[in-house]
């Protein structure tokens, strides 16, 4: 049943074409090519798909000559297709010249003027952005919960050391009045040693 379908639409679609011919040959005027926008559209966004997906599956040397061949198409003649092409590039992680921050800055340009880019493009170009600001977002909040972490940490750090010079400025103190007090227990059993040494012997003596 379907390719019945198929098969009288093909039918269709050719007879539709002839009579678009004839009627042409007939008023004298030639015949203009059938483009078929989604189609090409489609070829569009999957050239730049394909670009990405070597890119991924590429050695370091192969990486870089991709993503020096999109920056120098793009500086040449730089259409909105070629800058759709360069940002999705760099904004491909797993690569050394990977740039999230040129590659969200080049596609905000891009989807600031949508209708630069076929709506095929401008759908990727869109999901794209969407993507790297919610990367962003993360990224964000993971640097202030780090710095919360780290704060948090510091301060704890500074809480410990505070508390451990307490104890050795107590410990200090402690040994000071341990120090004093037996400087004093020593003076007075000088004394004691000193009065005993003074008194005279009473051994022989009558009352």
């Amino acid at each position: 049943m379907r390719r019945n379908l198929a098969l009288a639409a093909s039918l269709g679609a050719l007879a539709l074409t002839g009579c678009s011919v004839m009627g042409g040959a007939v008023s004298g005027a030639p015949a203009e090519p059938v483009v078929d926008r989604a189609q090409t559209q489609a070829m569009m966004v999957s050239a730049h798909l394909e670009v990405l997906q070597r890119l991924l599956a590429s050695r370091p040397a192969e990486q870089a000559e991709i993503v020096a061949a999109a920056r120098r198409d793009f500086e040449e003649a730089p259409t909105p297709s070629r800058q759709l092409r360069y940002a999705l590039v760099l904004a491909t992680p797993g690569h050394a010249s990977t740039d999230t921050v040129e590659g969200e800055r080049l596609l905000r340009d891009l989807t600031a003027m949508p209708e630069s880019l076929v709506p095929a493009e401008r759908s990727l170009a869109r999901l794209e952005l969407s993507q790297l600001e919610r990367q962003s977002l993360l990224a964000a909040e993971n640097r202030r919960l780090q710095a919360e972490v780290d704060r948090a940490q510091r301060e704890r750090n500074t809480s410990a050391s505070r508390r451990l010079q307490a104890e050795l400025d107590e410990n200090a103190r402690l040994r000071r009045e341990l120090d004093d007090a037996q400087k004093k227990l020593d003076a007075i059993a000088d004394i004691e040693r000193s009065i005993t040494e003074r008194k005279p012997p009473t051994e022989g003596r009558t009352p």
